[in-house]
C-alpha cells in the first residue's frame, strides 16, 4: 500500500496533486527480511563448507548456497523469487485442502444471522440496527463493525476547474475527519458499473415527462423501454468500519457488546454524513439488509443484476445473497455467471497530476468493473512514530551506503523527500492515510475477460498508473475490490 498526500491551494484554479511513492526500501542495503534470511542461510553454508575442508565440501554444498543466491536476487515479475514463496506455498496448501472450490449446500441452511459467503467471509454476521435501520456487518475475528452508505454526486469531469478544486478540498476535509476519529479501521469508496435495468430512465420520465398520448410521448416512452436495459450506470458507496478494539472503552460506556458497538458506530455515521454533505456529496441513506444483499448478489452473479433492480423485493435476503459456486484459479475467479480478474494499482502517478486523472479508468464504457479505494487512517501519534522510524532508517541506510562507497539512488532520495513532506503535512494538521486501489473486471466468458482486462490496463496507463494482476489470491482480492465490506488483501 502507498501513503497518499494531497496538496491544497486557496486559489480558484485547479491544483495538481502528488502521491507518495510506494516504498521498496529493504531492511538492510535494499534487501527485505526474506532476502536477508535466504542470503544468511547461503552465506553460513558457504562459510561452513569453506572452513570445514573447502574443496569437496564446497562442491557438495553448492546446491544450497547457489539456490539461496538465486532465491535472493533472481526476479520474477518484478519481485525476487523468495518473496513469491509465501504466495505459492499458501496456494498449494489451499489446493491440496480443496479450498479453491466452493459449492453452496442448498439443503443445509446457514446459521441465523450469518452471511452466505465463501471462504473466511463465512464468519461475517448481520446485525440490524434498530435505530438507524442500517445493516451492520460484524467480523468477530477482526473485531470490526461495518456499515455501507450510498452516495450520489454530479459528474466531476463536467465541473469547472474552480468547482473541482473546491470539491477536492472538501473531500480532503472528509478524510481528515476520518483520521482524527481514531476509532475508524477502514474507509472504502466503491465505484461500480452496472447494467441499467431501465428503471432510472423510467422514473425520470414518470416525474418529468408528459404522457399525454401524443406521438412524441409514445415514441419517447418506447425508446426508454428499449434503450434502458442496453445501457449501464454508475453506483458509488462509502463503507465505514469501526475498530472495536480501539473503541473498547466507548463501547463499554455505551452498554457493551454489539449494541454498544452499534451506538459508537452511529456517532461515526453522523459525523461522516455531515462531512459528506459539506463536501457536496449526497448520501442517500445507510443501506439496509435488502440493499446490501442485492449488491452482494450482483457482484457474484452479474447476469441477474438488472432483474434484481427491476423487481421490488426479489433477492433481498442476506441468507441467500451469496454465490452458488465459486472456482478460483491462479489468475482468475469463476462465479455463478461471470469470470473475474482483480488488478492492484501498484504505482500511483509519480508526477504531479490533476484530481480527475482516473477518468480513463472510471469512464471506460462497455466494461463491467468495480474500483475500490481502501483508506486505512493512522492516528497522529502512530503516524509521527512511523515517520520518525522511516527518517532514521533512511539516514542510517545512507550512512551505510556511504561507508561502502555506493552511490545514492534518485528513487531513494525521492522516497526520503516524501517522508519529509509527510512530516510537514502532519505538522500542519493534515491526516495521514494508507490507500490501496483495486480494480475488479468481470465478463461472461474468459476471452471477454482477458480483452476487458487488457482495456482496463491500457486505461490505467493513460491515467499514469501501473496495475498488476493479483495472482494466487484472486478470491480474497475480489472480496476487497467488488464488495463494500471494508475487506483488505
Amino acid at each position: 500500500m502507498s501513503t497518499r498526500r494531497e496538496q491544497r491551494s486557496t486559489g480558484s484554479e485547479l491544483t495538481p496533486m502528488k502521491f507518495s511513492r510506494l516504498s521498496r526500501r529493504g531492511v538492510l542495503l535494499g534487501l527485505s527480511v526474506a532476502q536477508l534470511i535466504t542470503l544468511g542461510i547461503g552465506g553460513l553454508t558457504l562459510l561452513a563448507a569453506f572452513y570445514g575442508g573447502a574443496g569437496m565440501l564446497l562442491a557438495y554444498s553448492a546446491p544450497i548456497w547457489v539456490l539461496c543466491a538465486a532465491l535472493t536476487w533472481i526476479p520474477v515479475a518484478g519481485r525476487p523469487i523468495v518473496e513469491w514463496l509465501p504466495v505459492v506455498c499458501w496456494w498449494l496448501w489451499r489446493s491440496t485442502g480443496g479450498q479453491l472450490l466452493y459449492r453452496r449446500r442448498i439443503v443445509k441452511p446457514r446459521p441465523a444471522g450469518n452471511l452466505a459467503l465463501p471462504g473466511d467471509m463465512a464468519r461475517l454476521r448481520e446485525y440490524r440496527d434498530p435505530e438507524s435501520k442500517a445493516c451492520m456487518i460484524h467480523d468477530p475475528r477482526q473485531a470490526t463493525l461495518t456499515v455501507v452508505c450510498e452516495v450520489t454526486h454530479p459528474a466531476f469531469v463536467l465541473l469547472d476547474p474552480g468547482e473541482q478544486e473546491r470539491r477536492v478540498t472538501s473531500w480532503g476535509r472528509v478524510l481528515a475527519t476520518v483520521c482524527r476519529s481514531g476509532r475508524i479501521a477502514t474507509l472504502q469508496v466503491l465505484e461500480r458499473t452496472l447494467p441499467d435495468s431501465g428503471s432510472g430512465l423510467a422514473e425520470w420520465w414518470s416525474e418529468h415527462g408528459t404522457a399525454d398520448g401524443s406521438w412524441a410521448a409514445t415514441t419517447y416512452a418506447e425508446l426508454i423501454e428499449r434503450a434502458g436495459p442496453a445501457g449501464e450506470r454508475h453506483a458509488t458507496t462509502i463503507s465505514l468500519s469501526l475498530d472495536m478494539k480501539t473503541a473498547a472503552r466507548q463501547i463499554r460506556t455505551a452498554g457493551g457488546g454489539i449494541r454498544g458497538a452499534a451506538a459508537v458506530l452511529r456517532q461515526e455515521m453522523a459525523t461522516l454524513t455531515a462531512a459528506l454533505r459539506s463536501a457536496d456529496l449526497t448520501p442517500t441513506g445507510w443501506l439496509g439488509p435488502g440493499q446490501v444483499a442485492v449488491i452482494l448478489r450482483s457482484a457474484y452473479d452479474p447476469a441477474v443484476a438488472a432483474t434484481l433492480e427491476r423487481h421490488g423485493r426479489l433477492g433481498q435476503e442476506l441468507a441467500t445473497a451469496g454465490p452458488v459456486a465459486v472456482t478460483e484459479t491462479w489468475g482468475n475467479l469463476r462465479t455463478d455467471s461471470a469470470w473475474h480478474a482483480v488488478l492492484w494499482v501498484s504505482e500511483w502517478p509519480r508526477s504531479m497530476v490533476y484530481p480527475g486523472f482516473l477518468a480513463p479508468v472510471l469512464l471506460s464504457t462497455g466494461i463491467q468493473r468495480s474500483m475500490s479505494l481502501i483508506y486505512t487512517p493512522m492516528r497522529s501519534d502512530q503516524a509521527a512514530r512511523d515517520i520518525r522510524k522511516k527518517k532514521v532508517e533512511h539516514i542510517s541506510d545512507a550512512a551505510q551506503r556511504a561507508r561502502m562507497g555506493q552511490i545514492e539512488d534518485a528513487s531513494q532520495t525521492a522516497e526520503y523527500q516524501d517522508v519529509l513532506q509527510q512530516e510537514a503535512d502532519l505538522t500542519a494538521g493534515h491526516g495521514v492515510l494508507r490507500v490501496s486501489g483495486l480494480v475488479s473486471v468481470s465478463a461472461p466468458t474468459l476471452d471477454e475477460l482477458e480483452a476487458a482486462t487488457a482495456a482496463i490496463e491500457q486505461s490505467a496507463i493513460q491515467a499514469s498508473c501501473e496495475t498488476r494482476r493479483l495472482v494466487g489470491q484472486q478470491a480474497v482480492a475480489f472480496t476487497a475490490a467488488a464488495l463494500p465490506l471494508c475487506r483488505i488483501v
